[in-house]
Protein backbone atom coordinates (compact mmCIF):
# COMPACT_ATOMS: atom_id res chain seq x y z
CA UNK A 1 0.00 0.00 0.00
CA UNK A 2 1.32 3.33 -0.94
CA UNK A 3 1.79 6.27 1.71
CA UNK A 4 2.60 9.59 0.32
CA UNK A 5 3.12 12.95 2.62
CA UNK A 6 4.31 16.51 1.63
CA UNK A 7 5.66 19.21 3.72
CA UNK A 8 6.89 22.70 3.26
CA UNK A 9 9.72 24.90 4.87
CA UNK A 10 11.15 28.40 3.68
CA UNK A 11 15.09 28.52 3.24
CA UNK A 12 17.22 31.66 3.01
CA UNK A 13 18.67 30.82 0.26
CA UNK A 14 18.26 30.96 -3.43
CA UNK A 15 16.74 28.12 -5.94
CA UNK A 16 20.16 27.43 -6.89
CA UNK A 17 22.25 27.41 -3.88
CA UNK A 18 19.55 24.68 -2.48
CA UNK A 19 19.91 22.92 -5.88
CA UNK A 20 23.26 22.47 -5.17
CA UNK A 21 23.34 21.42 -1.79
CA UNK A 22 21.08 18.86 -2.93
CA UNK A 23 23.08 17.78 -5.68
CA UNK A 24 25.78 17.53 -3.95
CA UNK A 25 24.17 13.03 -3.19
CA UNK A 26 27.64 12.22 -2.21
CA UNK A 27 27.53 14.35 1.49
CA UNK A 28 23.77 13.67 2.17
CA UNK A 29 24.38 11.16 4.71
CA UNK A 30 26.26 13.35 6.55
CA UNK A 31 23.05 16.01 7.48
CA UNK A 32 20.88 13.20 6.89
CA UNK A 33 20.92 10.39 9.39
CA UNK A 34 18.62 8.07 7.02
CA UNK A 35 21.56 7.77 4.39
CA UNK A 36 24.19 5.68 5.67
CA UNK A 37 26.09 5.86 1.74
CA UNK A 38 25.38 7.42 -1.58
CA UNK A 39 27.50 7.19 -4.56
CA UNK A 40 26.89 8.65 -8.10
CA UNK A 41 26.26 5.93 -11.14
CA UNK A 42 25.40 8.35 -13.25
CA UNK A 43 25.84 12.35 -14.48
CA UNK A 44 23.91 14.37 -16.35
CA UNK A 45 26.65 16.64 -18.84
CA UNK A 46 25.69 19.53 -15.92
CA UNK A 47 27.78 17.63 -13.78
CA UNK A 48 24.45 16.90 -11.67
CA UNK A 49 23.84 13.72 -10.24
CA UNK A 50 21.47 11.02 -12.78
CA UNK A 51 21.61 8.15 -11.12
CA UNK A 52 23.30 6.99 -7.43
CA UNK A 53 22.94 4.15 -5.17
CA UNK A 54 22.17 4.29 -1.80
CA UNK A 55 22.42 2.58 1.47
CA UNK A 56 19.35 4.08 2.81
CA UNK A 57 18.02 2.74 6.92
CA UNK A 58 14.93 3.54 8.16
CA UNK A 59 12.44 1.51 10.58
CA UNK A 60 15.17 -0.58 11.64
CA UNK A 61 15.74 -1.97 7.82
CA UNK A 62 18.81 -1.10 5.67
CA UNK A 63 17.77 -0.65 1.83
CA UNK A 64 20.46 -0.53 -0.86
CA UNK A 65 18.58 1.65 -3.59
CA UNK A 66 19.05 3.17 -7.01
CA UNK A 67 17.47 6.30 -7.49
CA UNK A 68 17.49 8.51 -11.16
CA UNK A 69 17.02 12.31 -10.48
CA UNK A 70 15.48 14.79 -12.83
CA UNK A 71 16.64 18.14 -12.59
CA UNK A 72 14.90 21.41 -13.27
CA UNK A 73 15.57 24.97 -12.73
CA UNK A 74 12.73 25.03 -10.19
CA UNK A 75 13.31 21.67 -8.62
CA UNK A 76 14.33 17.94 -8.52
CA UNK A 77 11.90 14.51 -8.72
CA UNK A 78 13.86 11.29 -8.23
CA UNK A 79 11.94 7.95 -9.19
CA UNK A 80 13.34 4.25 -8.16
CA UNK A 81 15.15 2.63 -9.99
CA UNK A 82 15.79 -0.48 -7.96
CA UNK A 83 15.33 -1.83 -4.16
CA UNK A 84 15.14 -4.57 -1.81
CA UNK A 85 12.50 -3.02 0.44
CA UNK A 86 10.79 -0.82 -1.66
CA UNK A 87 8.00 -1.47 -4.86
CA UNK A 88 7.79 2.20 -5.23
CA UNK A 89 9.74 5.65 -4.61
CA UNK A 90 8.58 9.29 -5.98
CA UNK A 91 9.81 12.29 -4.26
CA UNK A 92 10.58 15.71 -4.97
CA UNK A 93 11.28 18.98 -4.45
CA UNK A 94 9.52 22.28 -6.06
CA UNK A 95 11.22 25.44 -5.31
CA UNK A 96 9.48 29.03 -5.38
CA UNK A 97 11.43 31.90 -4.79
CA UNK A 98 10.32 35.06 -2.78
CA UNK A 99 12.20 37.82 -2.52
CA UNK A 100 15.65 36.57 -0.71
CA UNK A 101 13.99 33.31 0.39
CA UNK A 102 13.01 30.14 -1.35
CA UNK A 103 9.46 28.13 -0.54
CA UNK A 104 10.65 24.34 -0.46
CA UNK A 105 7.86 22.32 -0.76
CA UNK A 106 8.55 18.37 -0.57
CA UNK A 107 6.70 15.63 -1.85
CA UNK A 108 7.15 11.81 -1.63
CA UNK A 109 5.19 8.85 -2.24
CA UNK A 110 6.24 5.31 -1.05
CA UNK A 111 5.04 1.58 -1.88
CA UNK A 112 6.79 -0.57 0.53
CA UNK A 113 7.80 -4.49 -0.25
CA UNK A 114 7.92 -5.33 3.40
CA UNK A 115 4.31 -5.02 5.67
CA UNK A 116 5.14 -3.19 8.71
CA UNK A 117 2.57 -1.56 11.06
CA UNK A 118 1.49 1.35 9.99
CA UNK A 119 2.28 3.29 13.25
CA UNK A 120 6.18 2.49 12.00
CA UNK A 121 5.26 3.63 8.43
CA UNK A 122 3.85 7.36 9.67
CA UNK A 123 6.72 7.35 12.46
CA UNK A 124 9.37 6.80 9.78
CA UNK A 125 7.60 8.96 7.08
CA UNK A 126 7.40 11.51 9.45
CA UNK A 127 11.04 11.84 10.68
CA UNK A 128 12.22 11.19 6.68
CA UNK A 129 9.78 14.66 5.68
CA UNK A 130 11.80 16.10 8.81
CA UNK A 131 15.28 15.81 7.73
CA UNK A 132 14.45 16.37 4.06
CA UNK A 133 12.53 19.88 5.14
CA UNK A 134 14.41 21.51 8.16
CA UNK A 135 17.55 19.30 7.95
CA UNK A 136 18.15 20.71 4.11
CA UNK A 137 17.58 23.95 5.69
CA UNK A 138 20.20 23.56 7.91
CA UNK A 139 22.52 21.99 5.54
CA UNK A 140 21.84 24.78 3.05
CA UNK A 141 22.52 27.78 5.72
CA UNK A 142 25.42 26.03 6.83
CA UNK A 143 27.20 25.56 3.57
CA UNK A 144 25.77 29.38 2.22
CA UNK A 145 27.44 30.65 5.56
CA UNK A 146 30.64 29.14 6.07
Amino acid sequence: MAVNDSREVVIEATPEEILDVIADVESTPTWSPQYQRAEILESYPDGRPKQVKMTVKAAGLTDEQVIEYTWTDSGVNWTLVSSGQLKAQDAGYTLSPSGDKTRVKFDMSLDLSVPLPGFIIKRTLKGGMETATDGLRKQVLKVKNG
